[in-house]
């Protein structure tokens, strides 16, 4: 495998420069959008410093439901609560989510990139296409699957874990979250192991709406895309003269719900699934070491008692949210709480809010791992659009937990920490931590 992969990669693409690098390069030459308008939580700066919750919190208290205006993303509801999130999710005729409409982030696609098809993916699909790619996607997540995985899950991490230096500060983000998450994407797709690092690199350049604010950003991202592309369809070609695997690739290509996709929508597609599998896991699991740490009780009562872990897994979850938001659009006119959509307005449902919500979480800016309702989060969606590799975040988290607890690792926050200004995926760019000496 690896001097096939050799041959495949070779030169095919870059790991430079980061999304930081570029962003520092070029956003310094263009004014900063002014977030103006009373209410407009669209500016990424308000989730790196965590001042998006005082918003969202005095939004639920007056207006869970409102709509701003003249904002640099234009018009748009905000939609802040459990209830009215799930109401709307569970719509998705009158709610849609399809690229053609407005798509699934808050940042409207620029008329070439809709020309081109960058950005059609199947989570920005409505039926009846939606319906077809998730179920070529989804046996790669079912419960066997997982029972499957579980035993590489549990021995990268270990692996990992036992690697971690003693009584030195180190950056978990980069050690564990990072080494993890796309150690098991590469399992996933069959990757070059040795090339997996390009996996990371790729989501990072997807998944930050700010690489589309300036014409230079956004053709630097065009190019990683398609360098991603052409790696991805690479092997796309290998699977396809080979027999069927359990890979991700190969179930995709040997599916009969998948039908033939053009590069674009090729692209699109392996972007998601590398966002999806990478950042969000990655990020609950900075924010497990960072939350264990500010509440270190927490931790103590899964010592204690290791059942507990499951739901604490899913506390970690509500209390990060990694994926801040969906969009959706309206096809129709249509109430809720009073408040009046219009056919074609851009509708934001805010999860970071919604997983904040005081109807339903008892002191939500509290992390508690015996939290009773903890699965009523919303981070991972509701309705036809849920995150279909809910349940291989789960493995991932629960297993980095018990091994976390088994193994005695005690990360204790002693340097940085520092958040993503991402208004899309919400998380930690570095963690920075000690472990005691063993």
């Amino acid at each position: 495998m690896n001097d096939q992969a050799d041959v495949l990669f070779s030169g095919d693409y870059r790991l430079s420069p980061s999304t930081a690098e570029a962003l520092e390069m070029w956003l310094g030459t263009v004014a900063a959008p002014i977030h103006d308008q009373h209410w407009d939580v669209s500016d990424p700066k308000l989730f790196g410093n965590e001042k998006v919750h005082e918003i969202f919190r005095e939004m639920r208290a007056e207006a869970p439901i409102n709509k701003v205006t003249g904002t640099p993303q234009g018009d748009y509801w905000n939609v802040t609560t459990v209830k009215a999130i799930q109401h709307i999710e569970a719509l998705p005729k009158i709610f849609a989510s399809g690229f053609e409409v407005g798509g699934m982030v808050i940042q409207d696609s620029t008329e070439q990139a809709k020309l081109e098809g960058r950005g059609k993916t199947f989570i920005a699909m409505d039926a009846p296409e939606h319906s077809k790619r998730r179920r070529a996607v989804a046996p790669a997540f079912t419960p066997g699957e997982m029972v499957r995985l579980s035993e590489r899950v549990r021995n990268r991490t270990v692996e990992v874990l036992e690697g971690l230096p003693r009584g030195e500060q180190f950056d978990w983000v980069e050690k564990v979250s990072i080494e993890l998450t796309t150690g098991m994407l590469a399992i996933i797709f069959d990757f070059p192991w040795e090339h997996r690092h390009a996996l990371t690199y790729w989501s990072d350049w997807q998944s930050d709406l700010r690489l589309g604010a300036t014409k230079e950003l956004e053709e630097l991202r065009k190019e990683i895309t398609l360098e991603m592309g052409t790696c991805m369809y690479k092997l796309w070609q290998q699977r396809l003269n080979a027999p069927p695997a359990p890979d991700l690739l190969s179930r995709l290509i040997h599916s009969e719900e998948m039908p033939e996709m053009d590069p674009m929508e090729f692209s699109a597609n392996m972007s998601l699934l590398i966002v999806g599998a990478v950042d969000t896991t990655r990020n609950t699991m900075s924010g497990i070491a960072e939350g264990f740490d500010r509440f270190s009780q927490e931790r103590a009562k899964l010592e204690a008692d290791p059942s507990l872990i499951p739901n604490a897994v899913q506390e970690c979850i509500r209390f990060v949210t990694p994926v801040a938001h969906m969009r959706r659009t309206a096809t129709e006119d249509y109430t809720l709480d009073d408040q009046t959509i219009r056919k074609g307005e851009k509708v934001i449902l805010w999860y970071k809010s919604a997983n904040r919500d005081e109807t339903v979480f008892d002191e939500p800016d509290v992390l508690k791992v015996d939290r009773d309702n903890a699965r009523r989060h919303v981070a991972f969606g509701y309705g036809v659009h849920r995150c279909v590799g809910a349940r291989l975040a789960e493995l991932q988290l629960r297993t980095l937990v018990e091994e976390m607890i088994r193994l005695d690792i005690r990360p204790r926050v002693t340097g940085k920490v520092e958040r993503l200004d991402n208004v899309f995926i919400n998380g930690f760019s570095k963690v920075e931590v000690t472990l005691d000496p063993a």
